[in-house]
């Protein structure tokens, strides 16, 4: 008698698509072909990217959307870029992009992949397009772009694994929202839980030592953190029901697969995550949430 596959959870998934995504934000071929689009700087190029399937959103959009950048950061970006290319350009590179960094780290051949990455994008891609789409809007906003076509499997790993870690990220958001966890204070939060340093949000997220300090003061407010910047045991129960939560409402992302196949999806993207996180270009802390240390 043979067992059922074990049914691997969202936070699971979450960890084998995450560095998939990342390669936008970090490797030289999709920066590369935002900077050819047009755009001036990372940030221009970041913003432009991951906003493009809005449309030309306003920088008060992204903002909220996004959640945890400051409003200066956001404006010097948007909604000058569309100055200088169209978001469809930015549509374009970070795609186009994306997908050559994959066929890189992976060593597959123009327009071939391993069978397991064609069934890993088929089964990613199911999941990702039958996704509730009520109350996540960077998901419906990627949703509504054009699929890759099976005959393309990079691209259609790459366009599933965004889709779905959208899917997560809006439901983070929500559940962040909810505990009334704002976007610049949950950067100090989970740097406390992560063991992150203050350095990682300075760069990546334009949070200095004094804002810093102002949000640890808020998080010490609520009794989420002590007079040393550590957190209390009310801080690590709303890091158990943050996450917990968010992990519950990302589940809806994989009804439609069973057991198999979602057991499936994980061995097939194991590899591919590997790879990626093996060529070292994601950082192995950032604001993203992914430690690659654990």
């Amino acid at each position: 008698m043979t067992s059922s596959p074990v049914r691997p959870s969202a936070r699971a998934l979450w960890r084998l698509l995450e560095p998939i995504h990342a390669v936008t934000y970090f490797s030289p071929e999709p920066l590369g072909a935002l900077k050819e689009a047009g755009y001036r700087g990372f940030w221009m190029g970041y913003f432009a990217g991951r906003a493009a399937p809005l449309g030309p959103a306003s920088a008060e959009l992204v903002q909220a959307l996004f959640y945890n950048f400051d409003a200066e950061h956001v404006g010097r970006a948007l909604p000058d870029a569309w100055t200088f290319a169209p978001p469809q350009a930015a549509l374009d590179a970070r795609l186009r992009g994306s997908v050559a960094t994959l066929r890189r780290v992976l060593g597959a051949g123009e327009g071939g992949a391993a069978e397991g990455v064609a069934r890993a994008a088929e089964l990613a891609a199911r999941a990702a397009l039958a996704a509730p789409l009520p109350g996540r809007p960077l998901h419906a906003a990627n949703r509504a772009l054009p699929v890759p076509p099976a005959s393309e499997p990079l691209a259609l790993l790459w366009h599933a694994a965004t889709l779905l870690r959208e899917h997560r990220g809006d439901g983070h958001v929500a559940t962040l929202l909810a505990h009334g966890i704002g976007g610049r204070t949950a950067h100090v939060f989970r740097g406390l839980v992560s063991d992150t340093p203050p350095e990682v949000y300075r760069a990546a997220r334009h949070l200095d030592d004094a804002e810093w300090a102002d949000q640890l003061v808020v998080l010490r407010g609520r009794g989420l953190a002590d007079a040393a910047g550590r957190l209390t045991d009310a801080g690590r129960e709303l890091d158990r029901v943050v996450e917990a939560t968010t992990d519950e409402l990302a589940e809806s992302a994989y009804d439609v697969l069973d057991d198999a196949e979602l057991a499936q999806l994980a061995a097939d993207l194991r590899p591919v995550a590997a790879a990626v996180v093996a060529a070292g270009e994601i950082p192995v802390k950032s604001p993203m949430g992914l430690d690659l240390t654990a």
